[in-house]
């Protein structure tokens, strides 16, 4: 999959392409679903398919003071979106100049100058342009004019009725529910980085740790996780049962927030390395303890729960 930083003078295998036109954050079912339709429509018509979306979040430009909130940086929803079938992904760099556009502009500059777009498919819900002054009534009138057709993707619902949403995904995170979130997203949430320099204090006691500064990322609910890791190995990830931790660490005096993954059964040096996080089940609050001891103890129980829980969800 080609990635793009720009729309201007885009290549030739690009353009013309059909186009699905999203934020993304999560690329969770939903979105899923509205892209799929873009490759399928790209297929129909001997068209590339080609996800266009924006970076940072336009919500971290408009309201920098929030609390982090991202599900997916550029590297993750680079990878789930290749992961699709998508022949591109054109990264908008979203600042105060895209942000004045208007939505007429918007759709000239990008779309149909810088894209030549062949057809644009956008959830039911999307806001484009200045003040969000587009929506799709709007992207309809303005394909008709300029020679692009536009679907309008429903919204697509779990068993209850409830549509997937980077809200409901976040509202999981954040209360320890990491397998309904999964649910939503179709695949696990997961936290990457490369491996730093720790206090080591993990070794002396035989849970030696792989520290990963959050960064942007959603704070998901402090505290213990089930999880898998995967260590890039060249050109492939191998990925390894473990035991996380999520958050400050009270009982060594901790400040920064981090998550310190073990993994079982692993010996190897993952100083510098890249690791994806991927928490699937929550075990306990983050938690103070009197002494060394009581957290070396609770450790081990905790890392004996892990193995039984993620045996659980391997059905093993």
């Amino acid at each position: 999959m080609k990635l793009l930083r720009h729309y201007e003078d885009a290549p030739a295998d690009v353009r013309g392409a059909v186009v699905a036109l999203g934020n993304f954050d999560g690329v969770h079912l939903g979105h899923q679903a509205v892209i799929g339709q873009a490759r399928a429509l790209a297929a129909d018509l001997g068209r590339p398919a080609a996800v266009v979306t924006f970076e940072p979040h336009p919500r971290s430009v408009f309201r920098p003071d929030d609390p982090p909130f991202r599900l997916t940086p550029l590297r993750i929803k680079t990878r789930l979106v290749e992961a699709l079938g998508m022949d591109a992904m054109v990264v908008l760099h979203f600042d105060a100049t895209l942000s004045h556009m208007t939505a007429e502009e918007f759709v000239e500059k990008v779309l149909v100058q810088g894209l030549d777009a062949h057809h644009v498919v956008a959830g039911y819900d999307f806001l484009f342009g200045h003040n969000r002054g587009g929506d799709m009534a709007m992207l309809r009138a303005l394909g008709a004019r300029h020679g692009f057709g536009v679907t309008e993707a429903r919204p697509v619902a779990d068993g209850a009725g409830e549509p997937y949403s980077s809200t409901s995904v976040r509202r999981h995170l954040q209360e320890g529910r990491p397998l309904e979130a999964a649910g939503i997203l179709g695949h696990p949430f997961e936290i990457e980085g490369r491996v730093e320099h720790g206090d080591k204090r993990g070794r002396t006691i035989g849970f030696p740790t792989a520290n990963i500064e959050i960064q942007d990322y959603l704070r998901p609910r402090f505290g213990v996780y089930a999880m898998r890791a995967g260590v890039d190995e060249g050109a492939r990830t191998v990925w390894h049962d473990g035991v996380a931790n999520l958050g400050r660490r009270p009982t060594v005096g901790g400040t920064v927030e981090r998550l310190e993954a073990h993994l079982f059964d692993f010996d190897g040096d993952l100083y510098g390395r890249h690791v994806r996080v991927q928490l699937l089940d929550f075990i306990r609050p983050e938690m103070k303890f009197e002494n060394f001891q009581a957290l070396k103890d609770q450790i081990a129980q905790d890392a004996q729960e892990a193995r039984r829980r993620l045996a659980a969800l391997s059905g093993s």
